[in-house]
């Protein structure tokens, strides 16, 4: 039987409950959930090889944040989910010494709308590491950022992947980490919740075209995974809303992935507030107000 499709581990955990029952503990596997900045936040933790097999996903923290009124243009809401975002990340990326270079890598393919947040996160992020390099007496308090867009190996020739693994070759950072889209199970997370993971993160596993996965295992130092759910597979779609148990067969239609109508809007947006917390988990001591200034 095919399994519904999603890559949050949130609703992973959903579904095995759905199955197991509700009442049933999930072994090797612990979650709770929280408020930041009066922001939803769930953490799923997998501790062991037990909670890999329940939910297919390597062990580690999987943090998601649901940024209900960022489409709706809440009052607030902008900077009250910047700096949601910055502090959960900058909980992931506690161990990196500080002071030490980290490598932002948006993958994706900015051709594509629902593709493209990664490429579109790059252009939000502040980088520094040339500007620490040639005017250390103005910029040196700063931590040495890069950043790349990682495009598709349709577009360059180069897988993601590979590009990623040899910049950090070459730059020797501390830690990367990596921006990609996702597919969720539900019409209702689409666009709304952002995933940061500490185990990295598999290029194109949104529209699923898997390719050489971003990991401390393939790349050497230790990879923050940054996701948002930007499609939905249309079989998991039709099971969910006609509440089936399984996947109805959708015919010449099984490949289909199903989008907002306003995909363009959110995915601007949603790259904004991604790139300027990553921006402010890794420069602290700036705020949202001197990042629009020095991004601008």
């Amino acid at each position: 039987m095919r399994m519904r499709r999603t890559d949050l581990a949130l609703e992973a955990r959903e579904l095995w409950q759905e199955q197991a029952g509700a009442v049933t503990a999930l072994p090797g596997v612990e979650a709770r959930d929280s408020l930041r900045e009066g922001i939803p936040v769930n953490t799923v933790k997998v501790l062991d090889q037990r909670g890999e097999q329940a939910l297919g996903k390597p062990r580690g923290s999987y943090i998601t944040l649901t940024l209900e009124g960022l489409a709706s243009r809440e009052e607030g809401i902008f900077q009250r989910c910047v700096h949601a975002v910055a502090d959960e990340l900058f909980g992931l990326i506690q161990g990196t010494p500080p002071g030490s270079l980290v490598l932002v890598a948006g993958l994706g393919n900015r051709a594509i709308t629902p593709d493209a947040i990664g490429p579109k996160v790059h252009e939000n992020v502040l980088v520094t590491r040339h500007l620490i390099q040639k005017m250390p007496e103005y910029f040196g308090n700063l931590r040495p950022v890069a950043s790349l867009a990682a495009e598709v190996m349709g577009t360059t020739g180069v897988e993601s992947g590979e590009l990623v693994r040899a910049v950090c070759e070459k730059l020797r950072p501390a830690c990367v980490v990596a921006v990609d889209a996702l597919a969720s199970r539900s019409l209702k997370r689409l666009c709304k919740t952002v995933q940061l993971a500490d185990t990295g993160i598999t290029p194109g596993s949104g529209v699923g075209n898997h390719r050489l996965g971003l990991t401390r295992e393939t790349l050497g130092v230790p990879v923050v995974a940054v996701g948002v759910p930007t499609v939905v597979d249309g079989a998991t779609l039709a099971a969910d809303l006609l509440g089936a148990d399984e996947l109805p067969d959708l015919g010449e239609g099984h490949d289909l992935l199903v989008t907002p109508k306003d995909i363009d809007s959110q995915v601007n947006d949603l790259a904004k507030v991604i790139g300027y917390g990553i921006s402010m988990a890794l420069q602290p001591g700036l705020s949202v107000e001197e990042l629009e200034l020095l991004l601008a």
